[in-house]
C-alpha cells in the first residue's frame, strides 16, 4: 500500500466508483478482505485491487492492520463515516423507488368536481368505490368546472367529474349520465298545473339560477335567446339545495337538473318537464389528454356505470314517477 501523502483533488466521479467504495466499507465492517470478498461474491484479488485503486485515487492510506484485522486509518475512518450513508442510499434507491412508485398508484387518488357532483351524484360511486378499496386515501376537490380543468392541467386531480359544455383541445370528455332538466315552482305557483307549459309563460317569472359563470347558467340563458324570449334573474346563488329552497319560499322559479331533485322535495315543491327546451344534462368523466391513468383511477372510472341512477320520468302534471 502507498505511503501516506497528503490528500489530493484527484477524486473525481466515475461510473465504477461504488465498487471500490463498497469494496472498502466491507472491508472495514469485518476486518478482512476475504470476508468482504465473500460478502461481496467477488474473488479476494478483485477486492484488493479495488482498495488499491481507491488508495491511488486519494493518495492515502486507507487500511492498516492491527493484529490480524484491518482497520481505518485517520483518513479512512473519515471516508468511512462519508461513504457510508451515500452507499447505503443509493443500494436503496431502487426499492425504494419502487415502494415511492407503487405507494402513488396504490394508495391515492384526486378526483375534481363542484359541489353539486360531490352531492349528488359521487355518493354512490365512492360509496363502491371505499368499499372495494378501503386503503386508499380519496380526496375530492371541490372545485366549478374551470378550477377542476386547472386541477387537471397540473397534475393535482387525476381526474374530474362533472358536466361540460365545451371541451378544450387538451381535454377529453366522456359523458356517462344523463339527467333531465326541469322546472321547478311552489306547488301553488300558476306554473304548476298550467297545461301545454310553454318557454313564453315562464318569462313573466323571475329566475333563481346558479352564478353566471357556471354551465346551467349558460344553458338557461342560451335557450331563451334562441326562442328569443326575454326572462329576468332575480337572484344568482351558488348551490342546488338553496336554489330549491329560495323557490320553495315563492321567491322565484328555477331550471334544474333532475339529478338534484329527490323525494324530500315533493311536498316543497312542483315539477314540470322542460325538454322540449331544454336539452338533457349529461355528466361524465374529465381527463387530461395523454395522461396514463393509474390503477386506482381506472378502478373508479369502472364503477361510473351508466344505469347506476334509474332516470326520473316528469309529466306535465307536477308530477314524477321512477
Amino acid at each position: 500500500m502507498p505511503k501516506k501523502t497528503s490528500l489530493t483533488p484527484r477524486f473525481s466521479y466515475k461510473s465504477d466508483r461504488l465498487k471500490p467504495l463498497r469494496a472498502f466499507l466491507q472491508t472495514v465492517r469485518l476486518g478482512s478482505v476475504s470476508r468482504a470478498a465473500e460478502a461481496l461474491f467477488v474473488s479476494q484479488p478483485a477486492v484488493s485491487l479495488q482498495l488499491q485503486a481507491l488508495e491511488r485515487e486519494l493518495g492515502v492510506v486507507l487500511l492498516e492492520r492491527s493484529g490480524r484485522r484491518l482497520v481505518p486509518s485517520r483518513e479512512g475512518q473519515l471516508l468511512y463515516d462519508m461513504a457510508q450513508p451515500l452507499v447505503e442510499n443509493l443500494d436503496g434507491l431502487l426499492p425504494r423507488f419502487r415502494e415511492k412508485i407503487s405507494g402513488l398508484d396504490a394508495g391515492e387518488l384526486n378526483i375534481a368536481a363542484n359541489s353539486s357532483t360531490i352531492l349528488y351524484l359521487l355518493p354512490k360511486i365512492v360509496e363502491n368505490f371505499r368499499r372495494q378499496h378501503p386503503d386508499v386515501r380519496l380526496t375530492l376537490h371541490n372545485a366549478i368546472s374551470a378550477d377542476g380543468t386547472d386541477l387537471l392541467r397540473s397534475d393535482a386531480a387525476d381526474l374530474a367529474i362533472g358536466s361540460m359544455m365545451d371541451v378544450p383541445a387538451d381535454l377529453s370528455y366522456a359523458p356517462v349520465y344523463r339527467f333531465e332538466q326541469v322546472l321547478i315552482t311552489p306547488p301553488d305557483h300558476p306554473l304548476a298545473k298550467k297545461k301545454d307549459l310553454t318557454l313564453e309563460d315562464l318569462s313573466p317569472w323571475p329566475l333563481i339560477l346558479p352564478p353566471r359563470r357556471q354551465i346551467t347558467w349558460r344553458l338557461v340563458d342560451l335557450v331563451f335567446q334562441q326562442h328569443r324570449v326575454p326572462y329576468t334573474v332575480a337572484l344568482e346563488v351558488g348551490g342546488w339545495e338553496v336554489i330549491k329552497q329560495y323557490v320553495a319560499m315563492g321567491m322565484g322559479i328555477s331550471i334544474v337538473t333532475a339529478l338534484c331533485l329527490n323525494d324530500s322535495d315533493r311536498d316543497k315543491l312542483a315539477t314540470r318537464a322542460m325538454s322540449e327546451y331544454f336539452p338533457p344534462r349529461s355528466y361524465g368523466v374529465v381527463v387530461r389528454r395523454g395522461k396514463v391513468l393509474s390503477p386506482q383511477a381506472r378502478a373508479f372510472v369502472e364503477l361510473i356505470q351508466p344505469d347506476l341512477f334509474a332516470p326520473r320520468q316528469y309529466d306535465d302534471t307536477g308530477h314524477s314517477e321512477r
